[in-house]
């Protein structure tokens, strides 16, 4: 698997960010969708990343920066083809070691709260991100689960 910084411009990872937000209208409430655009994945604070294996897009996942010391993970997301085959493990490896190499202390995350997040969150779990109170501006939300992790 190649994993590489993207510009958000290849119609493949264009359609996997459409399946992204679809999948978040699909299981949150408006209100609720935190999910970033093309437009705000474009942002200068924000490094996105799109994994490969050949021609074929995997997943993808961005890094926003908060501060000189915190970060946040954005769009983790893997192609329904490549469900169950590692795909968000090694992104979200890849994202965490440049998070340490940009001097990160503190990697946090929202997702949502409903059953069809509960992969994600033991994901998470694994990676040892523990469940925290909103940051950075959200909120209380039933539909939002908010976790961190130390670097």
């Amino acid at each position: 698997m190649k994993i590489i910084i993207d510009d958000l411009s290849k119609p493949k990872v264009i359609q996997l960010l459409t399946e992204h937000l679809d999948g978040m209208k699909a299981n949150s409430p408006p209100e609720s969708i935190h999910a970033l655009d093309l437009e705000a994945l474009r942002k200068p604070e924000i490094t996105f990343w799109s994994a490969w294996e050949g021609l074929e897009v995997t997943g993808c996942g961005a890094l926003k920066r908060l501060t000189v010391h915190h970060a946040e993970l954005k769009s983790m997301r893997t192609a329904k083809s490549h469900l169950r085959k590692g795909v968000a493990t090694h992104l979200l490896h890849h994202i965490l070691i440049k998070a340490k190499e940009r001097g990160y202390k503190q990697v946090s995350l929202e997702t949502g709260s409903t059953e069809a997040f509960k992969p994600a969150h033991k994901l998470y779990e694994r990676f040892g991100f523990s469940y925290c109170e909103p940051f950075s501006g959200y909120s209380d939300d039933p539909f939002s689960t908010y976790m961190t992790k130390q670097l």
